[in-house]
């Protein structure tokens, strides 16, 4: 009997992005925000806030990037090469940050560099992950299951309204992050700046939900016509009503709340993301069914992935845990 694990392998897929984009997005965002706080103390807080848990955070990147080769080849040969550059820009970005995590505490290392290389990596990294987000909603074109376009297809208003907009949604994250996790002026400085990044966050939400509709009628017909107009009406309304009690938990000086606010916006969005692409993998002709790898290797990888996804949601918990409450500049990054 052949198990049909099409299903499950989506939801993985799903959630291996979607872990990333919550734990690595707040991360990158302290990395956007970092050079706008001039004090090095303040810099070396930012740091310690994410320093125990950033480079984990990425396990979930290579977890998604693996599962779509490995269970959906052909949509993984078909997104690649449409945004190969967006990727290498990405990599670059987390090599130069990731490597700027270590050097900046060495005995006369040249600090200013690497806190440059914190900032400048981190912004690369983001704005390189919305270029692909906005490429992907936007489809890629396709013949005989492979990918016809330019690799220079990426260069286009909505792929870089994206980017843009992933900025913002990262800075909030970051931003919230530090009210969390800081004391002080620096988290008053974080509650001033997660208004400001709120607000680029609705305006970016209102240009997708207008945008998407009108340049694909498939996905206006899924979002305006019935049931679905009465089905997934609650993502709107649940998105302005998130937006607002993030804001009210701001002026109310919460400090926990506006984090978890944050963390609800950027699912309403997901699911709004996958409610308008379902089934496909990479729109707008490919499925997952289309995409996908003979039933006996989705079995075979199955067995690894049982043992090693419940270690890696564990040690989530644990590290989070572990590293909980306010960081203080008498704790440091060892």
């Amino acid at each position: 009997m052949v198990l049909d694990l099409i299903p499950v392998w989506a939801t993985l897929l799903a959630l291996a992005v979607l872990m990333y984009v919550l734990l690595d997005g707040f991360d990158l965002g302290v990395g956007i925000i970092f050079l706008l706080r001039p004090d090095d103390r303040e810099r070396d807080l930012m740091v310690n806030s994410v320093a125990p848990v950033w480079d984990f955070n990425e396990t979930w990147l290579v977890f998604g990037g693996t599962a779509l080769m490995a269970v959906f080849p052909i949509a993984f040969a078909v997104i690649i090469p449409a945004v190969y550059f967006p990727i290498l820009l990405m990599l670059m970005g987390l090599m130069f940050r990731g490597v700027a995590f270590e050097f900046r505490e060495v005995v006369d290392a040249r600090k200013r560099l690497w806190n440059r290389a914190f900032c400048y990596g981190s912004l690369l990294a983001t704005f390189a992950q919305g270029i692909v987000l906005g490429s992907f909603i936007r489809g890629f074109p396709v013949e005989d299951s492979q990918f016809a376009g330019s690799s220079w297809d990426w260069i286009a208003p909505f792929p870089l309204m994206t980017g843009v907009g992933l900025v913002f949604g990262y800075t909030l994250q970051g931003s919230t992050w530090l009210v969390m996790k800081t004391e002080g002026d620096l988290q008053q400085w974080a509650r001033k700046l997660a208004r400001w990044s709120l607000l680029g966050v609705v305006i970016f939400i209102v240009g997708v939900s207008i945008w998407t509709p009108l340049a694909d009628p498939r996905i206006a017909a899924r979002w305006f016509s019935m049931p679905g107009l009465i089905l997934f009406s609650p993502v709107p309304v649940l998105t302005v009503l998130l937006a607002w009690q993030l804001l009210r938990s701001l002026q109310r000086e919460s400090e926990v709340v506006p984090f978890l606010c944050s963390i609800g916006l950027f699912l309403l969005a997901f699911s709004g993301l996958v409610i308008s692409l379902w089934p496909y993998v990479a729109p707008p002709s490919i499925t997952l069914r289309d995409a996908a790898a003979a039933p006996m290797s989705h079995e075979f990888l199955m067995i690894g992935t049982a043992f090693i996804l419940p270690v890696l949601l564990l040690y989530v918990f644990w590290s989070y845990w572990v590293f909980r409450g306010k960081v203080r500049h008498d704790t440091g990054y060892h």
